[in-house]
C-alpha cells in the first residue's frame, strides 16, 4: 500500500501538480488549481488516498476491498475513490490512477490554461 512519502512523490512528477496542505492537514495535489488527489482525510496513520476516475473504473474500483466512493466528493455526483485499507491498490496500480486523475482534471481546464501549463497534449 503507497504510503503519504510514496504518493507526495508520485504526485509531484505530474506535469504542472501542485501540492498544498489544507483540510485538517490532507495533502491536496491540485492541477490548473484544480484538485485530482487527496492523501488524508483521516486521523489515523494508514494512508487515504482520494482521487478522480472515469465512470466505469468508479464501477469496478467500489466493488474492491479496501476501496469506497469518497465521502463528501462520490455523493454529490463525482466519480471519486478512497483507499482507506488493505489491501487496496499496489503501488502501480495507484500510480496509473493518480495519473488518470491528473489527466481528467487537467482535460476539464480550459484550453487558454492548458496552454499556459504547457498541458496541451493531454
Amino acid at each position: 500500500m503507497m504510503t503519504y512519502d510514496e504518493y507526495n512523490a508520485f504526485c509531484a512528477t505530474l506535469p504542472a501538480a501542485t501540492h498544498v496542505v489544507q483540510w485538517r492537514g490532507a495533502h491536496v495535489w491540485k492541477v490548473g488549481g484544480k484538485v485530482f488527489a487527496i492523501g488524508g482525510w483521516t486521523k489515523s496513520d494508514a494512508p487515504f488516498i482520494t482521487f478522480k476516475c472515469s465512470p466505469v473504473a468508479f464501477e469496478m474500483l467500489q466493488e474492491q476491498a479496501g476501496l469506497r466512493p469518497a465521502p463528501y466528493l462520490a455523493p454529490r455526483g463525482g466519480k471519486w475513490i478512497q483507499m482507506h485499507g488493505e489491501p487496496g491498490l499496489s503501488n502501480h496500480d495507484m500510480q496509473l490512477y493518480l495519473a488518470a486523475s491528473h489527466k481528467l482534471v487537467a482535460q476539464k481546464l480550459t484550453r487558454k490554461l492548458r496552454s499556459e501549463l504547457k498541458l496541451e497534449d493531454l
